[in-house]
């Protein structure tokens, strides 16, 4: 089973793991980190190590960070050096309520290019579906 960890600035990781919990339940094998402004890069780096190395014994850990070059993102790229790692940017609710379907299921790197296309194909134009285009 891949472990996820959330990524985020401010207390977004929080809330979109809690927003999932509500719809699908429990959430096995997340962490989320949620990055202040007030949080020293170094802090935060911990914290990414903290998260990580929490979910020890998961057969991977994908990371989804908010914006790919923020520092979020930044930092959790630096964890790509373990091969057990993978980050995906760019996450939303969508994603979220997923990885709980999936996680099982798929290795690592499937589950990142996976998880990545799901995320893309749920963001729609309300107007357009409802023409039917």
């Amino acid at each position: 089973m891949v472990g996820f960890v959330i990524v985020t600035h401010g207390k977004l990781a929080d809330e979109l793991i809690n927003t999932a919990k509500q719809i699908v339940g429990d959430l096995k094998g997340i962490k989320g980190v949620s990055i202040s402004p007030a949080s020293s890069p170094e802090k935060a780096r911990g914290d990414i190590l903290k998260a990580i190395k929490s979910l020890d014994g998961m057969d991977g850990i994908l990371i989804l960070t908010d914006l790919f070059g923020g520092t979020p993102s930044n930092l959790s790229i630096s964890f790509l050096e373990d091969k057990k790692v993978e980050v995906v940017t760019g996450v939303n609710l969508p994603m979220m309520l997923k990885l709980s379907f999936v996680q099982e299921n798929m290795g690592l790197e499937e589950l990142a290019q996976y998880i990545s296309s799901y995320g893309k194909e749920n963001i729609s134009i309300a107007g357009e579906l409802l023409k039917g285009g």
